[in-house]
């Protein structure tokens, strides 16, 4: 039974780093997870002058950052190499040029000394200027080398006061180094620029932006991030998508990236065998400014070109990922029943499309992030585990609760007679 389901991809963490995609034969399977090469992790704190403000829990912000960096420091797994950078620690003058410089590594990226690190970070004072960009850069330096997770915290109070020097172009510069580097940023100050700034910064690399009002908040997204460099990576496999059915990659089970310009059709090839049950999703990144009003569509097509399911998501303001998703299960046919012969797997060619344009004066090239997870499982049982009008397995739960609530009609309305005629009785 074909069914049509649009499937919520939400930690898909998308490879805005991508350079232009490489061609692989057919059969192209994704990477595996890489967890033994020590996970990194750059702590970037912003020590500028702003930093004395006092309006978190009673505290200045940088005494709340010092707390919840002690509380991080106690907490950090022994496999994560960590470090500290900061912006903003060393010159308090009015040169801009100078201050634009401010920027050092408090504690180096390696294995950690939590008694080392907590005294470095006991002697930092408010000072200075807010180098986002460049503080940024050179912390994607601090993270270079090595084969596991790389992490770069960002803990900002202000936007950035080093223009031209935008550290959201910055942060694209870093992705398009193809390194896999995920930038996070937490805001210490609910103000929209600054949330505009730091989000932006964080979706160029697949990272998370966070509104931090309290210290514990602080602590414990730090933490969950810290925690989080340190989970096995899965590496996507680059893959060039073709124009059409016939001439597209055939794919295994994985994840991979692919770039896609404005309106483009990708089209990718799966084998399906027979009981045997198709997943795929996929995530557009509008890693530019775009118009309103767009859309991704997922679709699953016959090597023939007819079409067996789709999977679409639509929006209309500033939607930075746009994700769409199918399942499609190969039903066992008749002959199957025969040991001795085993059918051929069908191939289904997944289509995806996008309907992002750009904004004025935007470059349309390279084309945007693609990130696309295929998944060959064994199909369920019977068809009814699949899908039934649109609610699989749930289906059976509604039909006993329609059954419960007509039988609970039936009881309470003979209840209800027996009682008024009881009641005329009387």
């Amino acid at each position: 039974m074909i069914t049509r389901q649009r499937l919520a991809v939400g930690a898909c963490a998308l490879l805005a780093a991508l350079t232009a995609g490489i061609a692989l034969p057919a059969g192209a399977v994704a990477g595996e997870p890489t967890g033994d090469a020590a996970p990194k992790v750059d702590l970037v704190l912003d020590v500028s002058g702003s930093m004395r403000a006092r309006d978190i829990d009673g505290q200045t912000r940088m005494a709340a950052a010092k707390q919840a960096f002690n509380e991080v420091l106690d907490a950090t797994p022994e496999e994560v190499q960590l470090g500290i950078r900061t912006l903003g620690a060393n010159y308090p003058g009015d040169d801009r040029k100078t201050g634009c410089k401010d920027t050092e590594q408090l504690y180096p990226v390696g294995p950690l000394d939590r008694t080392e690190a907590k005294t470095a970070v006991a002697t930092l004072a408010p000072t200075g200027w807010t180098p986002i960009g460049p503080a940024l850069l050179k912390a994607a330096d601090d993270l270079e080398g090595g084969e596991g997770s790389r992490r770069i915290v960002l803990i900002s109070d202000g936007e950035d006061t080093c223009a031209p020097l935008d550290p959201c172009e910055v942060a694209r510069e870093i992705a398009a180094k193809g390194i896999g580097l995920t930038i996070d940023t937490l805001g210490l100050v609910p103000n929209t620029k600054l949330r505009q700034q730091l989000s932006c910064i964080a979706e160029a690399t697949g990272g998370t932006y966070t509104s931090i009002e309290h210290t514990d908040e602080l602590t414990d997204k730090v933490n969950q991030l810290v925690d989080r460099a340190a989970d096995p990576v899965v590496t996507p496999v680059a893959v060039d998508g073709a124009d059409a059915c016939a001439q597209a990659p055939t794919l295994k089970s994985g994840l991979y990236t692919d770039r896609e310009e404005f309106g483009q059709h990708r089209w990718y090839r799966v084998d399906v065998p027979a009981g045997f049950e198709l997943r795929a999703s996929v995530s557009v990144a509008a890693d530019r400014q775009v118009n309103r009003d767009y859309g991704v569509s997922l679709r699953a097509v016959t090597a023939s070109g007819r079409e067996i399911v789709r999977g679409e998501s639509t929006g209309s303001g500033r939607t930075d990922v746009m994700s769409a998703g199918l399942r499609y299960p190969k039903s066992e046919s008749e002959d199957d029943d025969d040991s001795d012969s085993k059918p051929a797997a069908e191939a289904v060619c997944l289509q995806v499309a996008n309907s992002f344009s750009a904004a004025s004066g935007v470059k349309t090239t390279p084309g945007l992030p693609l990130e696309l997870t295929v998944d060959v499982v064994d199909a369920p049982d019977t068809s009814s585990d699949v899908a039934s009008f649109g609610l699989g397995r749930g289906w059976w739960l509604l039909g006993a609760l329609v059954l419960t609530g007509f039988l609970a009609g039936v009881l309470w309305g003979w209840v209800s007679r027996w009682r008024v005629a009881v009641w005329r009785t009387n």
